[in-house]
């Protein structure tokens, strides 16, 4: 695994379709989050031209780098790579793992495996560093996405300890502390970010919740 993939842990922000909000609202956002703790963010964006997406790209690598956080560019492994950002996401059509890994051999690779742990194994095999599962609740963003139990996300941590294990998909601060404690590294989220009065505020309180549910998967991992 790269070493830098350690650092993909907590309250994992990911961005909105630019359009709705625009993308200085968007970068507004990221910076506020980041100033409250959040310390990895996946740039999201399938709608924009190459062009627009690198450009955003690059200027997200900015924020984070003086951050000392992570940028993750979802889909794009060009765009991860000439942005300078940390690593990239792969879903289901985003191309080949292995591939991605030979392109990328320094650089954070996660990938999206639903409610797949098979497709886990495969993407770890093939080198992936990070592997996603959900929608975990209901999600605003994708109401139709396909649903993963959190028990789930346990048995992939039990599986791969070494591996980061992510978890999305409409988790906001009511629920992220049960994320935590079934062994997620990060907890994937958008609306409970972007869609706050307070994103700052929303930030720390999730990320509160989500160290108090990591500490009782410790716990819990104790006394078994």
């Amino acid at each position: 695994m790269v070493l830098e993939a350690t650092r993909l842990a907590g309250i994992y922000l990911l961005t909105p379709d630019a359009r709705v909000l625009g993308f200085d609202t968007v970068l507004a956002v990221v910076e506020q989050s980041l100033d409250a703790g959040v310390r990895a963010v996946q740039y999201r964006d399938k709608m924009s031209d190459d062009a627009r997406r690198l450009d955003r790209a690059c200027r997200l690598a900015a924020l984070t780098r003086a951050a000392g956080a992570l940028l993750i560019v979802n889909d794009s492994i060009e765009i991860a790579m000439r942005s300078g950002a940390n690593g990239v996401h792969l879903g289901r059509d985003d191309g080949d793992v292995a591939h991605a890994r030979r392109r990328l051999p320094n650089q954070v690779l996660g990938v999206s495996c639903y409610n797949q742990l098979d497709r886990a194994r495969a993407a770890i095999a093939a080198g992936a560093d990070a592997v996603a599962f959900g929608s975990i609740f209901e999600s605003v963003t994708k109401p139709a996405a396909i649903r993963a139990p959190l028990a789930l996300v346990s048995e992939a941590r039990a599986t791969w300890p070494q591996r980061r294990i992510i978890a999305i998909g409409g988790i906001n601060a009511d629920n992220v502390g049960t994320v935590a404690t079934a062994g997620a590294h990060a907890a994937a989220v958008l609306d409970a970010i972007f869609g706050a009065e307070n994103p700052a505020e929303a930030v720390r309180e999730l990320i509160r919740r989500f160290d108090r549910g990591k500490i009782q998967h410790d716990e819990q991992r104790t006394t078994v």
